[in-house]
């Protein structure tokens, strides 16, 4: 499209976000607006309503392209699969309203500078600025790039020199005037929607405009009782919802209300300081902070003292941060490039809570604004919430295109009864109204309500099981989890860590393991003074907080924390610093106690930490804490004992925790301040580890076991040691203890050398190389026994390795990720990435968090359920009270209830339409049809009943070893449904014809075969037929009597045949109001057929037929009844992956573990000739580890039972080809014989 209208038309926003969006340019056309208001009057409200739900129709109509510059209409395409399209109108800001209180002009200072994007967006000379705003965020039209531009933030491209230069004095009243004015206000402002603008969304639904449409028709057609049922119904029905959207937003509203009241102190540049309302804030504004448990109301680049944040809102943990100054220096690269640290360390988000500030001497803890509004941190996660990504899940497009067939339906009907009606010389209004009649008919208006009562029932069900879900619709896609990523502490293992002792080193070695169970104290030395000083602890309210690894460190010292006064004086120590000292029943140590006087806070990028302290009247060291391997890098080699390696791995392997710590004297001619991490962090004296253990959750093994006998793969992705993750894995039985694994590690490249990919395993620690080549991978000597097994190996490697494998052997990625079963030292961003790489591998990803970093793999995956009930779970879609992963089977199985209860109501409103419709066009063959209350009768008393109460089955206990269908449009459902359907057309059109074989039959006289009810029938006064003849507008025949019961009772046979129990839903008897429901109206039926109430029969317009017509109406059922058992039974019994017309490899690859093996002997007869076969097959990836052969050589060795086909597997010469006899055939690509890749 931009090509076409020229590249000024088209451009990208937010290009690489995940927001990225293509904006289009349009004008509008005074011409083009006029015929389109004159076709909203001529087409009484369609138009505008069509234009309504397609916005780019709307532009396409009244606008014509142009160029962004010129547009005053922009159009928003998302880039993802989905692809929708918004309409934003162009907005002016025009700078002369602020004449009152700047002057400004066209030179002014204040705009002349063009490095901000604020300057770039003001036109000249009549200093305006074009804006639109997308999902409240504000883009202006930078003149100088031709392209829109976020607003509200600080440049990404400012150096950190630079922010201290332009923002450390603060901005003038003039700056913060303008930036006010195009930047707009700092609120996460949340609506509380008025109940009017949710109902009228809510009504202009196509579904209830088709509803509106069909209540009207009936409504016509003296339908009354039903059309009012539905009108009732979908009073209710929008009444619940528009409660429901009306709590969520006050519910936001009240989240974020506090947010925009906050008073803050701002320094103005040469103007001192002021108080004002934080939604006046603007990027750059100077803040300064004091006193504790301050809110932060925008995100703030911390360039004087530090900060001790609680940021529970975005992690999930109410641990304190430490928050550090933006250092002077760099003046060359971008301020978030200029250090090692990672730079959210300098900065303070928004919605976080500053619990303690601590000035640089004498000076004030301050911070530049550099993010407002929306494009703050929590304007992040509130726009997340507001504006949630669409779901794109199978059975939904199925559905869609199911009723377009519908729809298809209904016009061969529509034309059918157009020509039935016409050649009979119907009125014009008559045939129009039972032509559309036929679009009610054959699409019943109850089919989405229908669909969403199981979701909503499960919803309850996960509610009693303590799961609250904040998205239903992604309940059903729960029901296709096939792999679930947990994270590991505080998920699998429990959140607290005991001190299990620590292992001294010196240059001989380790030595003996203190352990602190005995009670015993460590030692005065470095290792005891790196304990009690090497952490980011805080005294709150008379009690230490921090980090749980810090705390039970420190607690094992038996030294306390104080902060020392401003009488404080001891030479090199400033005011204000943090004491660690000796408590009153520890032992005498020759220190009275250390001052921590800097920090250089943990990052789980450099995994690690360090600090300068001081001995009280003693040396000045330094000391570091974090990942062993990460420590001794730092450390002088010969300090480092030479089976550091191994014992290491000794721990790890038993699941301890282990810490690393090292330490240095440093002179006193360096201020503190002036030293550098990276001089600080150099030529350390490795001191030994620190062993804590973490053990594992009481719940994690017995859900694991469960999850892995239901096929359900598991993946640790965690942000700890590689060798524990493994040994956990072991411990909770996600790896096997008889399978191996097999350690990736890969390298950057370096110099000449180019990026490489090693394998070990573990336990062998043979290494394998891989360079730039993209193929399988060979394990060597060890190829032989790992294919011994039966999938006998697992992958493990760590967040560096992944990056590595990402960049330069992206090829190689997903045959890695089959297998790969633990994922260590993972980043947020890593783990986010790799819940979307599982995904592209066709995977439907669950992820169990607790809320710590994983806030962005929780929303990645297809269903994140959070162990945390923090504000940063309240964009997840299921938060478990319960904070271990027993919620994970129990999400499954409702999912899979919800999604198996979705396709029987699916089929059954299908079928029911169909009865409907085929009987409705059989009866309008002579020009009949039913009556309004023999359609009342269906609709009401069966259909709706059935609806209600068919989805009740709860969730069957146990999780099966394979999922349920997740596509409707599939051979197996449908020809389930095409097959009921025939069986409902032939028996339908069996009574219709026969019935005008009998001898008894009258086309004119409808009691020609019961005298007695026409005896009756004639005493009855005022009877429209008095003779037995009907009239012309009379329902009552013979054709509608046994249209009628056989399609009224067929509703009934068809909800008891889908109604689906096991193996994914409580058997059908368990749901006892179904089967009453069932019950009652199968004897009312009966009763009906049965009866000679002549009152009753003339109400339901009925006539009287020989009793022994009725018994064959009911032998007609019954073989109707045996018929759709049958094929349901069989449909059932067959594993979902077989297909009359073909068996895809993922279904194939599902069924592998459940194939039955068949003795050489008994099948070697059934493959003859598959030879020619296999050549016309499908083509399909490699062997799972089911299949494999034994000894990768001979003829066909082995062959398994697939329902009533033979898969047989034959390998020869290292290549191995999959045939299915018995008309499926299916070949396999072959592949190099040595390969563990295969496996999958």
């Amino acid at each position: 499209m931009g090509e076409k209208y020229g590249k000024g038309h088209h451009a990208m926003l937010n290009k690489g976000e995940d927001n990225e969006m293509e904006i289009f340019g349009y004008r509008t056309e005074g011409c083009r607006k006029t015929l389109c208001i004159a076709g909203y009057l001529f087409s009484c409200g369609i138009l505008p309503l069509i234009f309504y739900w397609r916005p780019a129709w709307s532009v396409w109509a009244n606008c014509v392209p142009c160029s962004l510059r010129e547009a005053d209409v922009v159009l928003l395409r998302t880039t993802d699969e989905f692809q929708i399209y918004s309409r934003k109108k162009v907005t002016w800001i025009s700078l002369s309203s602020l004449n009152g209180s700047v002057s400004l002009t066209r030179d002014h200072p204040l705009i002349a500078d063009e490095e901000y994007v604020i300057n770039r967006a003001i036109s000249r000379p009549d200093l305006k600025v074009r804006y639109i705003q997308v999902q409240k965020i504000r883009y202006v039209w930078n003149n100088s790039e031709e392209r829109f531009q976020k607003v509200g933030c600080l440049e990404d491209g400012l150096t950190a020199a630079k922010i201290h230069l332009k923002f450390g004095s603060g901005l003038t009243r003039e700056e913060q005037e303008i930036r006010r004015l195009v930047c707009g206000p700092n609120a996460i402002d949340v609506e509380i929607t008025p109940i009017w603008k949710l109902l009228i969304k809510e009504v202009l639904n196509p579904f209830y405009v088709f509803q509106l449409f069909s209540v009207c028709l009936w409504f016509s057609e003296d339908y009354k009782e039903y059309a009012a049922a539905i009108i009732m119904m979908s009073v209710i029905s929008i009444s619940l919802t528009v409660y429901d959207l009306r709590e969520q937003s006050i519910k936001l509203h009240r989240l974020v209300e506090s947010h925009n009241s906050i008073l803050v102190t701002v320094c103005r540049r040469k103007a001192g300081t002021q108080e004002l309302e934080s939604r006046h804030l603007v990027p750059g504004d100077l803040l300064s902070l004091s006193g504790n448990k301050t809110q932060l109301p925008c995100d703030a680049i911390l360039i004087d003292g530090g900060c001790v944040v609680n940021e529970s809102m975005l992690t999930g943990e109410s641990i304190p941060v430490i928050k550090t100054a933006l250092p002077k220096m760099g003046d060359t690269v971008p301020w978030k490039l200029c250090g090692q640290e990672d730079y959210k360390r300098h900065v303070l988000f928004c919605g976080t809570e500053v619990i303690q500030t601590r000035a640089a001497g004498s000076g004030t803890v301050r911070a530049v604004v550099l993010q407002t509004g929306f494009n703050t941190a929590k304007g992040d996660l509130v726009r997340s919430i507001l504006y949630p990504k669409p779901m794109n899940f199978q059975l939904y497009r199925d559905a869609v295109r199911f009723l377009l067939c519908l729809i298809g339906t209904a016009t061969i009907g529509m034309v059918y009864t157009i020509c039935v009606y016409v050649l009979s010389g119907e009125p014009a209004e008559d045939v129009v109204k039972k032509a559309l009649d036929v679009i009610t008919i054959a699409v019943p208006p109850a089919l989405p309500a229908a669909l969403t009562t199981g979701i909503i029932y499960a919803q309850r069900r996960l509610k009693k099981n303590g799961i609250f879900c904040i998205s239903p619709q992604r309940i059903n896609i729960c029901g296709q989890l096939n792999l679930i990523c947990f994270d590991k502490t505080g998920t699998l293992t429990k959140d607290g860590l005991d001190l299990w002792g620590v292992v001294p080193s010196d240059r001989d070695g380790f030595q003996e393991v203190h352990n602190f169970t005995s009670g015993s104290t460590l030692p005065w030395g470095p290792l005891f003074g790196a304990m009690t000083s090497c952490h980011s602890l805080i005294v709150l309210d008379g009690t230490i907080q921090g980090d749980p690894l810090d705390v039970k460190m420190f607690e094992a010292t038996n030294w306390e924390i104080e902060n020392s006064g401003i009488d404080f004086h001891i030479r090199g120590v400033p005011a204000q610093a943090m004491i660690v000292k000796p408590s009153q029943a520890t032992c005498e140590t020759p220190v009275g106690g250390i001052a921590i006087l800097h920090q250089f806070p943990f990052s789980s990028a450099l995994q690690r930490m360090s600090v300068i302290v001081q001995e009280m009247e003693g040396d000045r060291m330094a000391f570091m804490k974090g990942a062993p391997e990460r420590v001794v890098s730092f450390c002088q080699p010969d300090t480092v004992p030479s089976n550091f390696a191994s014992e290491l791995q000794n721990y790890t392997m038993q699941g301890f925790r282990v810490i690393g710590l090292a330490y240095k004297r440093l002179e006193f001619n360096h201020h503190i301040t002036a030293l550098m991490r990276e001089k600080v962090e150099s030529d350390l004296i490795f001191l030994g580890l620190l062993i804590l253990e973490n053990r594992l959750k009481e719940e994690t093994k017995p859900v694991l076991e469960e999850l892995t006998s239901a096929h359900i793969r598991t993946v640790m992705v965690t942000g700890d040691n590689l060798q524990t993750a493994v040994t956990v894995a072991r411990k909770s039985g996600m790896i096997a203890e008889s399978l191996r694994v097999i350690l990736i590690e890969a390298n950057e490249a370096d110099g000449s050398s180019p990026a490489s990919v090693t394998w070990k395993l573990l336990e062998d620690r043979k290494h394998t190389g891989y360079r730039h080549q993209d193929i399988y991978i060979n394990i060597g000597e060890d190829d032989s026994r790992l294919r011994g097994e039966e999938g006998s190996y697992h992958f493990a490697m760590t967040g560096k390795s992944y990056q590595v494998i990402s960049q330069h052997f992206s090829s190689l990625l997903p045959k890695i990720l089959m297998n790969a079963t633990v994922f260590a030292r993972m980043s947020p961003g890593q783990k986010s990435n790799l819940v979307e790489e599982f995904q592209k591998l066709d995977y439907f990803v669950g992820m169990c968090g607790d809320g710590a970093n994983d806030c962005g793999a929780l929303k990645m995956a297809h269903a994140g359920i959070s162990l945390s009930e923090q504000e940063a779970s309240v964009a997840s879609p299921f938060t478990s009270k319960t904070p271990n992963i027993e919620c994970v089977p129990h999400l499954i199985k409702e999912g899979r209830a919800a999604l198996v209860t979705s396709f029987c109501m699916f089929k059954y409103m299908a079928l029911y339409s169909m009865i409907q419709y085929v009987g409705v066009l059989l009866l309008y063959w002579k020009t009949n049809s039913l009556s309004n209350y023999q359609f009342l009768f269906q609709d009401l008393a069966i259909t709706t009943l059935i609806g209600i109460t068919m989805s009740l089955n709860g969730a069957f206990p146990k999780l099966v070893p394979y999922r349920p269908p997740g596509r409707l449009v599939s051979p197996p459902l449908l020809l389930s449904v095409l097959l009921n359907v025939l069986f409902s057309l032939v028996m339908h059109m069996l009574g219709f014809i026969l019935v005008r074989k009998e001898p008894w039959y009258s086309a004119t006289d409808v009691f020609s075969a019961c005298s007695l009810t026409k005896g009756n029938i004639s005493m009855m006064p005022a009877s429209p037929v008095t003779s037995g003849n009907v009239g012309s507008d009379s329902f009552m025949s013979y054709e509608n009597t046994t249209i009628w019961f056989l399609g009224t009772i067929n509703c009934i046979i068809v909800a008891l045949v889908f109604s689906k129990g096991k193996p994914f839903r409580q058997p059908i008897y368990t749901n006892y109001i179904f089967v009453i429901v069932l019950v009652i109206q199968t004897g009312a039926c009966i009763f009906l057929l049965f009866a000679n109430i002549p009152d009753l029969y003339q109400r339901m317009d009925l006539v009287c037929t020989p009793t022994l017509w009725r018994v064959y109406l009911v032998i007609m059922l019954a073989v109707n009844l045996i018929l759709s058992l049958i094929v349901e039974i069989h449909r059932q019994l067959l594993p979902q992956q077989v297909s009359m017309l073909r068996v895809t490899w993922k279904e194939l690859k599902e069924a592998g573990p459940t194939l039955q093996e068949v003795p050489r002997e008994s099948w070697r007869p059934d493959c003859q000739g598959y030879e020619g076969a296999a050549a016309r097959g499908t083509t399909i990836p490699t062997v799972p580890a089911p299949w494999a052969d034994d000894d990768g050589h001979g003829p066909l060795t082995r062959s398994f039972r697939f329902a009533k086909h033979f898969v047989h597997v034959m390998s020869s010469d290292g290549v191995t080809v999959i045939s299915i006899t018995k008309k499926l055939w299916h070949v396999q690509q072959p592949y190099p014989g040595k390969t563990v890749l295969a496996y999958s």
